[in-house]
């Protein structure tokens, strides 16, 4: 199920990341790339020590904090601290897969990657081509989106980015272990909670609202794993 998320970041956070990655060191994006992914890989990244992307990182887990949408999408346990990317002058990223476990740079802590998100943070018009493909069972998707919002979609699903032709491409990407592991589970939750919350905002006064919500928590409390 992918998932679009308008408006994580605002116009100020997007300013402030911008003036920041164009001042960034970086890196051939190749450098952390798996053995496959480094054949299809041709982009640039900052390294996950750089002081840029630990202050930038910040920022958008405090944007996360305050979405809504993001919660009830997601059901987050552990969160990836946000990297960065770059593509110009035809510049792409083939198909791949991202890898299941991702660690924390400089810990010992590890992350089921259930979830991987994209933020894009160049306008859509300052660039030529860049789409996030996204292949699932309806076929593939192509993801361009205004700077600031945000895509979710399986771990599991192979995806690319296809070459950009024209300009910069900018965005961060990370990855979500969620309190609910399967898919089609995660999935029944937010349909629910999506109803639920608009019912609530035409007929708040509903008596069934309440059943509603007792469902959906009593099927969190069936499904989901906090440890």
């Amino acid at each position: 199920m992918l998932i679009r998320i308008p408006g994580v970041l605002t116009a100020d956070e997007l300013a402030r990341c911008r003036n920041r990655l164009s001042t960034a060191n970086w890196q051939d994006g190749r450098h952390s790339a798996g053995y496959l992914s480094q054949k299809v890989k041709r982009n640039a990244q900052l390294a996950d020590t750089d002081p840029i992307t630990r202050e930038l990182g910040k920022l958008i887990l405090l944007a996360l904090d305050r979405s809504e949408a993001f919660a009830s999408a997601a059901l987050p346990l552990k969160i990836v601290p946000p990297l960065f990317n770059r593509y110009a002058a035809e510049q792409n990223y083939g198909n791949h897969i991202d890898g299941a476990i991702r660690p924390i740079s400089d810990t010992p802590h590890k992350v089921r990657t259930d979830l991987s998100a994209t933020i894009f943070i160049a306008d859509p018009e300052d660039y030529d081509g860049g789409e996030l493909v996204i292949q699932d069972t309806f076929g593939e998707r192509a993801v361009k989106l205004p700077a600031g919002d945000m895509v979710l979609y399986p771990g599991t699903n192979v995806h690319r980015v296809a070459p950009v032709t024209r300009g910069v491409r900018l965005a961060s990407f990370f990855w979500i272990q969620s309190m609910v592991r399967d898919e089609n589970h995660r999935s029944i939750l937010f349909q629910l909670d999506s109803a639920i919350q608009s019912l609530a905002g035409d007929v708040p006064e509903h008596r069934g609202l309440v059943d509603a919500a007792g469902v959906y928590h009593n099927l969190l409390r069936c499904w989901a794993d906090t440890d």
